[in-house]
C-alpha cells in the first residue's frame, strides 16, 4: 500500500483522547483475547512496575477509588462508595459499599482496606512495596466500623486522591495476610470482576467472570484471555482477527503495517503517555559512585537525534525532564537544553563527557548495560542507541540481556552498573513521578540506590505545598538537582498506539497503561 493510502486508512480508523463515539448499549458474553509483551514476575500488586503485571493481574482486583478513563483524570469509586475529606485536607474518610465479596466468598470489610495499605506504607519484613515512599503523608488508619476507613495525614497532599486510586493498590485479605505476609505474591485472591482461572508459563493467563461482583451486571465478558507474544507474532495476530487488543502499544511502523493489510477490521487509538525509558546508574559502586562519570554518560547521548531516529521503530519520540512534556509543570525547553545531557550541541556535550572521564581517571572506560529482553519495544533499539552514543566518547559498552524477571530482580536488589529502567505512573504529579529520584532507604523504586538528602527535603517540601508556584518552583529545583547528579536520567518519553478489533467496545485510551484494565466495563459487539 503507497504511504498516502496508509495514511487514509489510518486516519479513518484513528481514535484520539477525547473524541466522542456513540456506541450501542453493551452486550454480554464471548472472551476477549488479548497480547501482553510478557509475563509478570510474580502476583504481587504492591511489589510491581510494569504492565506485563498490570494487564493480565489487575481485573481480579478491586482498589479504594480509580481513575474514570472516559473523563480522564476524574477520580471515582471503585470500593469506595462514597469519600469527605477535611477542611485542611489531613482526613480522608471513605464509606465502602456493602456487598463486596473475595472470590473466595469472604466479605471485604475496613479491616482489608487497612491492612493492605499498611503493607504499602509499612512493608512487613521480606515484603517488596515500590511506592512506600507515595504515602508518607500518612500517620494512622482507623476503621472505626466495618463500612468505614479514616487515613490521617501529617500533611496536606495534592497528590493523596490519585494515590488513593493507584491501580497498584490491590486490596487483599486482612485474613490471608495475618496468615502469610507474602501470600500475594503466589497467590490470586482479590475482589474484582475477574476470577483467576490459570496461569500457564510462558503462554497464557485466563480468567473468567466472577458472577457475584459488586456492580450490577457486570463485568459484561465471560472471561478473558492474556497471552504473552509480542512483536511481530502479536502484530499477526491482529491482523488475523485471533488477537483483539495490545493495551499498551505498537510502534508507528507496525501500526501502519496492521492498517494496510486490516483496514477497518481494527481501530487505532494514540494518547501522549506517562512513561519514559530511564538510565539508572548504580550509585554505590565504583565507578558510578563518582558523579563526574554519570554525568559523563548522560552528555554522551543525542537525546534530540535519538528522538527523531527511534521514532518510526519505537514509540520513544519526546525529549523532556522528570515531568511528562508538554505539561503546565515541565521544564520548558528553553531551561532543559542548559542542562547536562539535554543540550542541543552534541559536539560540546561530548567533549565535556570525555574531559570529565579523564578527569575521574577512567578514560577507557568499560560498561555492561543491563536491559529487558523479552520487551523488545523500546529496550532494543534503546540499548543499541546507548551503546552508539557511548562509543563515541571512547567508552566501551556490553548489553546484558536478561528477562523481565531477572531484569527486574537486578533493578530491585541493585545488582547492575548501568541498566535501562522504566519510569510510567498514571497521574502526572510531582509526588507520584518524582518518588524513584528520592533516597532509596525511603523508596524502593529508586533503583539507583542513591542516597540524597537534599532531593529528599525537596520532595516532601512540594508534596506538602499548597501554592502552586512555589511547588513549581521546588519541582524545578529538584529536576536541576537530580539530572545534574544524574543518579538517573530519562532518555526518552514515549507516545502510546494501542490497536484493538473494531469489535471491542468500551474502553478509553488515557496517558496511562495502567489505569482503566480491571475490563469491567468492556464488551465485545457481536
Amino acid at each position: 500500500m503507497h504511504r498516502r493510502s496508509v495514511f487514509l486508512a489510518l486516519a479513518a480508523v484513528l481514535t484520539l483522547p477525547g473524541a466522542a463515539i456513540a456506541e450501542p448499549s453493551p452486550t454480554r458474553g464471548g472472551t476477549l483475547v488479548f497480547a501482553v509483551d510478557a509475563e509478570p514476575p510474580n502476583y504481587d500488586c504492591h511489589a510491581n512496575f510494569s504492565f506485563v503485571f498490570i494487564h493480565p493481574v489487575i481485573p481480579h482486583y478491586s482498589t479504594l477509588l480509580k481513575f474514570d478513563t472516559a473523563n480522564y483524570p476524574q477520580v471515582v469509586g471503585d470500593l469506595a462508595e462514597s469519600w469527605n475529606i477535611s477542611a485542611d485536607n489531613r482526613t480522608y474518610t471513605f464509606k465502602l459499599r456493602r456487598n463486596v465479596l473475595f472470590h473466595d466468598g469472604s466479605p471485604l470489610t475496613s479491616a482489608d482496606v487497612k491492612a493492605s495499605y499498611e503493607r504499602i506504607i509499612h512493608p512487613p519484613e521480606g515484603v517488596l512495596s515500590v511506592r512506600q515512599a507515595d504515602y508518607a503523608a500518612v500517620t494512622a488508619i482507623e476503621t472505626p466500623d466495618s463500612e468505614t476507613v479514616v487515613f490521617h495525614l501529617q500533611w496536606p497532599d495534592a497528590a493523596m486522591l490519585a494515590n488513593f486510586a493507584s491501580p497498584w493498590n490491590c486490596i487483599y485479605s486482612a485474613a490471608r495476610l495475618k496468615e502469610d505476609a507474602l501470600f500475594p505474591k503466589t497467590h490470586v485472591l482479590g475482589s474484582g470482576p475477574f476470577v483467576f482461572v490459570e496461569h500457564v508459563k510462558g503462554d497464557h493467563w485466563i480468567g473468567k467472570r466472577w458472577d457475584r461482583y459488586f456492580l450490577p451486571q457486570k463485568p459484561y465478558l465471560d472471561g478473558y484471555r492474556a497471552e504473552f507474544v509480542a512483536g511481530a507474532a502479536a502484530v499477526k495476530g491482529m491482523e488475523s482477527g485471533h488477537l483483539m487488543a495490545q493495551f499498551r502499544s505498537f510502534s508507528p511502523a507496525e501500526r501502519d503495517e496492521m492498517v494496510s493489510a486490516a483496514g477497518e477490521s481494527i481501530e487505532v487509538r494514540e494518547s501522549p503517555w506517562i512513561s519514559y525509558l530511564a538510565l539508572a546508574f548504580s550509585a554505590t559502586s565504583p565507578p558510578f559512585d563518582d558523579p563526574r562519570v554519570r554525568r559523563a554518560l548522560s552528555l554522551a547521548i543525542d537525546r534530540w537525534q535519538g528522538a527523531q531516529t527511534l521514532a518510526d521503530g519505537t514509540f520513544l519520540k519526546y525529549v523532556g525532564g522528570l515531568m511528562r512534556p508538554g505539561t503546565a509543570i515541565s521544564m520548558p525547553e528553553a531551561e532543559l537544553v542548559k542542562l547536562p545531557g539535554f543540550s542541543r550541541d552534541i559536539t560540546a556535550s561530548r567533549a565535556e563527557a570525555r574531559r570529565l572521564l579523564a578527569e575521574a581517571g577512567v578514560p577507557d572506560l568499560r560498561v555492561t548495560l543491563t536491559n529487558r529482553k523479552d520487551v523488545p519495544i523500546p529496550y532494543g533499539p534503546a540499548g543499541d542507541f546507548l551503546v552508539a552514543s557511548w562509543r563515541e566518547i571512547g567508552v566501551q559498552a556490553r548489553q546484558e540481556m536478561l528477562s523481565t524477571k531477572d531484569w527486574q530482580s537486578a533493578l530491585e536488589t541493585g545488582r547492575f552498573a548501568a541498566a535501562i529502567d522504566l519510569a510510567a505512573d498514571y497521574f502526572d504529579d510531582p509526588t507520584i513521578q518524582l518518588a524513584r529520584y528520592v533516597s532509596r532507604d525511603l523508596s524502593p523504586i529508586n533503583h539507583s540506590g542513591s542516597t540524597d538528602r537534599f532531593l529528599d527535603a525537596l520532595y516532601v517540601g512540594q508534596a506538602m505545598s499548597t501554592d502552586p508556584r512555589a511547588r513549581a518552583r521546588m519541582v524545578r529545583d529538584f529536576e536541576r538537582h537530580a539530572l545534574t547528579a544524574a543518579y538517573t536520567v530519562p532518555l526518552l518519553w514515549w507516545n502510546r498506539i494501542v490497536v484493538t478489533s473494531e469489535k471491542f467496545k468500551g474502553w478509553n485510551i488515557t496517558p496511562s497503561q495502567y489505569i482503566g484494565q480491571d475490563l469491567a466495563d468492556v464488551w465485545l459487539e457481536r
